[in-house]
């Protein structure tokens, strides 16, 4: 099968994609088809697409596999074809006659082998394209079968080597005296792709994540809470709530919740966008290029004639494939993504350079100019160090133009490369790890992924040591900041998207606590004496301050926000996010995880689903399942050493 037909095939499913979560009874006079899909091996495929064509219904499968379709009352005793398809596997169908009110249909799908094209760019074409001339001429080329590379999902969790992958050391936030550090600074994350990237190497790859994959903040923040909206002209409103730190019921925690205010889309400001494609050799799996194009199919999908759309590819060396496109030129611009195939080794700084550079030449007066570079960050020609990287990033965005960062496949994935690109670009980093995924992040929460709202967000928050005898934050370790950092307008910190939430978590140790010498005043403080130290009196626990940037200004404003010193009842949404924090403590098995445990998460997620329209929440309940049931880490460990 052709690319394009391939990925016309796989597009007209995902815009009928709608998942059902699959706790959520159905009317009494509907009927139900539901089953589990899987490969030839027996491993499951999430994000596999189940369509009914005559009924015009499809629901996507979760990390098990499993997937539930509702169907009216008016199909029963009738027949119905179901059908199932997963990229990179040979779709299948059944016919099957609805004379009960649930029907079980379950698919084993076997690897599919495809014949793909390539596109061939010179940089002479490219550079008549940008700076004038004719569009660059694109070739195509036969290459052999994809038959003999690895299936995401269809080898064992011991043949899949992932010692490739790449993600920065994080050494947990530790307990802090107030009376030695009374304020705790950082910027905001609003990035994703740890949360998606776990799920990937726990349900897929069935194997314990490294811990540095894992970036607690992040966790939290793939999840929506239900903070209000801002009442006022601000771009986000503040949060603050406290109640008992489940895994140590002595210790508070402080929820602290940011939420933007979300905006139309079709009146949104217009997007000069310019996909920057890797296509080197190391893009060839199915879970990578492929996955990338249907993903960018359906960005393209949500595109107005306002927007401009611009295709620049990286492999041995850079090329644009598309000059800026008006966004309304759709068959266009799904045709060269179509042609796209995968070889060679990987130019990413020259062609994160040109992309730059077609952004600029095509700039639009405050709309929204932006890089989305779509990678497993393998960069091995040219620029790839990543202070060079950085270097540049920094200087272009200046410019005007942000950067977004999409990860995909396994096995070299460079998770630490992409986080910084996106951390210095201004812009935010996702991973792919589905056909759902891309659709969560390019179509339900597009305003976000694309439109900034605030940015250069900052937080400090200030401890009363006369009640606090120690604090941590849980997360947000590469973005802690200096105190005198604060009100450095020149520092850059975290932009904020539009309907983005942020959450931040303080597990905070009250004075009086049995282990209030987790943060004591060291001995070596010539000045500070805990016995003679004085407080003001206050009934606060901690006091807020907040400082952000407009998208087009360069001086920051200011928030406050006052926590009284009162524990409540956690509420639905509160419990959920202990349950994710609790969780990434015990994949990492931090040292302050205190009682916490899988089952502890699994029950706190499970007592707070609350309103779950896209089945995210019921997910991380299988998520956490699915952890429960690899085998233990040091017997995984010595299998691989042997």
């Amino acid at each position: 099968m052709h690319a394009a037909a391939f990925a016309g095939a796989v597009l007209a499913l995902s815009h009928l994609v709608v998942p059902i979560p699959l706790d959520r009874p159905a009317p009494a006079a509907d009927l139900v088809v539901a089953g589990r899909i899987t490969t030839t091996a027996g491993a499951p495929l999430f994000g596999a697409n189940v369509v009914v064509p005559a009924a015009r219904v499809s629901v996507g499968t979760d990390a098990e596999g499993r997937y539930r379709l509702i169907l009216p009352a008016a199909q029963r005793g009738g027949t119905i074809v179901v059908r199932a398809r997963a990229i990179g596997y040979v779709p299948q169908e059944r016919r099957l006659t609805l004379v009960q009110d649930s029907t079980t249909a379950d698919f084993a799908l076997a690897p599919d082998v495809l014949r793909l094209e390539q596109v061939i760019v010179t940089k002479g074409a490219a550079a008549r394209a940008l700076y004038g001339g004719s569009a660059p001429a694109i070739q195509l080329r036969a290459r052999t079968s994809l038959a003999d590379l690895p299936i995401r999902g269809s080898r064992s969790a011991e043949d899949r080597d992932l010692s490739g992958e790449q993600h920065a050391r994080i050494v947990d936030n530790p307990f802090r005296s107030p009376r030695v550090a009374p304020r705790s600074t950082f910027g905001i994350d609003v990035d994703r792709a740890s949360y998606s990237n776990l799920r990937r190497i726990i349900t897929v790859d069935r194997q314990h994540p490294p811990a540095d994959a894992v970036r607690i903040e992040e966790l939290l923040n793939y999840f929506a809470y239900d903070y209000a909206a801002p009442d006022d002209v601000r771009p986000f409103a503040v949060h603050a709530d406290v109640a008992a730190a489940p895994w140590a019921p002595e210790h508070r925690l402080v929820r602290i919740g940011l939420q933007a205010r979300a905006i139309d889309m079709a009146t949104a400001p217009a997007n000069n966008l310019v996909f920057l494609i890797d296509v080197s050799g190391s893009m060839q799996s199915p879970d990578k290029l492929p996955l990338l194009q249907q993903a960018f199919r359906l960005l393209v999908g949500q595109l107005r004639e306002q927007d401009r759309i611009a295709i620049v590819v990286y492999a041995g060396s850079e090329g644009l494939a598309l000059p800026s496109t008006s966004g309304d030129a759709k068959q266009r611009i799904l045709d060269v993504l179509d042609r796209l195939e995968a070889g060679g080794s990987t130019a990413g700084g020259a062609g994160l350079r040109l992309a730059y550079d077609v952004a600029k030449a095509n700039h639009i007066p405050r709309g929204n100019n932006r890089v989305i570079l779509a990678t497993d960050g393998d960069f091995n020609v040219g620029t790839t160090s990543n202070a060079e990287l950085e270097r540049m990033v920094e200087a272009r965005r200046a410019e005007g133009t942000a950067l977004t960062v999409l990860g995909f496949g396994a096995g070299n994935l460079h998770d630490d490369r992409m986080e910084m690109l996106a951390d210095k670009g201004n812009g935010n980093y996702a991973y792919i790890d589905s056909p759902l995924e891309a659709r969560k992040v390019l179509v339900q929460e597009m305003g976000g992924t694309l439109v900034t709202v605030a940015k250069d967000v900052k937080l400090q928050v200030e401890f009363n040591p006369s009640r606090v005898a120690g604090y941590r934050l849980i997360g947000y370790e590469n973005r802690v900041l200096a105190d005198e950092d604060f009100k450095n307008d020149a520092k850059d910190a975290g932009d904020m998207g539009a309907g983005h939430s942020v959450t931040a978590l303080y597990e905070v140790i009250p004075v009086g606590a049995s282990d209030a010498e987790r943060a004591p005043i060291p001995d070596s403080l010539r000045y500070v004496r805990a016995e003679s130290a004085t407080f003001v009196a206050s009934e606060e626990l901690l006091f807020v301050r907040l400082r952000y940037k407009a998208p087009q200004d360069s001086v920051s404003v200011p928030m406050e926000l006052a926590v009284p010193d009162r524990v409540t009842v956690a509420s639905e949404d509160f419990r959920f996010a202990q349950a994710v924090a609790a969780f990434g403590m015990v994949l990492r098995d931090s040292e302050y995880k205190g009682a916490a445990s899988s089952g502890m998460a699994r029950a706190l997620a499970e007592g707070a689903l609350g309103r779950d329209p896209w089945g995210y929440r019921a997910d991380f309940v299988r998520l956490v399942r699915a952890y429960e049931r690899l085998p233990d880490r040091r017997t995984s460990d010595a299998n691989r050493e042997r």
